[in-house]
């Protein structure tokens, strides 16, 4: 089994664009802007992008946008080869000086802490939003959605699929679901090609739901199966289908579920996490019948196949927990059933 012992073989590989990326990348004009590269998703895929332009033998502009809090973050983007500017997507002055760009993600978002402060989760999920599209109505534009704009459903159905109708719960949901209505609305009155990408959920070694399980497992903390299942994407494959979707040629707007192939039971991956950690899960709550669940398979026609799957997931994430690895330190709070983040 390949393991990783680094931050910097982790990161590395998080990053790595496969053939596929770089080929499409040599058809890709102009520059690329990552509008909130600083979060946990970011910096690693700016680098792939990164690495992928420059393979392609392109001259493309890879720029991450952030307020940059962590100085750090930001000088690694930059020893990537990554141009790095300070925004703040609430001010429209700032967003006026940004560069133009051909191509955008945007991957700003206000998830934990919504149910505390309202106001600003509105105002991160859908007015940031409203102001990148009128700044950015002539690029194409791909940005993240959440699959929070689900209901439950259960785990035999295969999860949510993007025809189902949103049934949001909780104000981070709603306004996720109004961060979708705000990008589609500026698609149709500008004609800006858009592709929106329904998330849940990517996970690496220092952050995600199988860390949230593994550490639970490691440390002997009880383990609440209510929300009994769940799906999960590797970092490294988000990053990769979040790019490919740039290069997908469209002119109206396009929606597609981005999750993993597998549908996982929490309490069987515990059980997972415990032989391979030698302790033994404890568990408490009771299971429901239904989950938060994301089908992406009808994305993987156009964007590619997860390579990574659930059992190689398991396996690096025990092994990186058991050694005591760095971590984020930020719960993903995936067990939560009644929308308040």
């Amino acid at each position: 089994m390949e393991r990783f012992d680094s931050v910097e073989s982790l990161e590395l590989a998080l990053s790595e664009p496969s053939e596929d990326l770089v080929s499409r990348f040599k058809r890709l004009d102009g520059d690329i802007l990552f509008l909130g590269v600083g979060g946990k998703m970011g910096p690693t895929m700016a680098r792939m992008a990164k690495r992928a332009s420059d393979l392609a033998g392109g001259e493309c502009r890879v720029i991450g946008v952030s307020r940059f809090s962590d100085q750090a973050a930001r000088d690694r983007l930059e020893q990537w080869g990554v141009e790095t500017i300070a925004c703040d997507l609430l001010c429209e002055d700032e967003l006026a000086k940004l560069p133009d760009s051909a191509n955008v993600v945007y991957m700003s978002g206000f998830k934990f802490g919504a149910s505390a402060n309202p106001p600003r989760t509105w105002a991160m999920n859908c007015y940031a939003p409203a102001l990148a599209c009128q700044r950015f109505q002539a690029s194409r534009m791909t940005a993240f959605s959440s699959g929070n704009i689900y209901g439950l459903t259960t785990p035999e159905s295969g999860g949510s699929c993007v025809g189902d109708q949103p049934q949001p719960n909780g104000e981070y949901a709603w306004t996720a679901l109004g961060r979708e209505r705000m990008f589609q609305f500026f698609s149709r009155e500008r004609s800006l090609p858009l592709t929106l990408l329904r998330l849940n959920y990517a996970t690496e070694l220092r952050y995600g739901v199988l860390v949230d399980l593994a550490l639970a497992v490691r440390d002997e903390v009880e383990i609440d199966v209510t929300m009994s299942h769940v799906n999960v994407l590797w970092l490294g494959d988000a990053n990769e289908m979040t790019l490919r979707a740039l290069t997908l040629t469209h002119s109206d707007e396009l929606v597609i579920n981005l999750a993993g192939r597998d549908i996982l039971n929490v309490a069987t991956v515990c059980r997972q996490f415990g032989e391979l950690l030698g302790k033994q899960p404890k568990f408490v709550g009771e299971e429901m019948d239904r989950a938060l669940l994301n089908n992406g398979t009808a994305g993987y026609e156009s964007l590619g196949s997860p390579r990574a799957d659930a059992e190689q997931m398991i396996e690096w994430t025990a092994d990186w927990v058991l050694n005591r690895r760095e971590l984020h330190g930020k719960p993903t709070h995936f067990a939560v059933s009644d929308g308040k983040f």
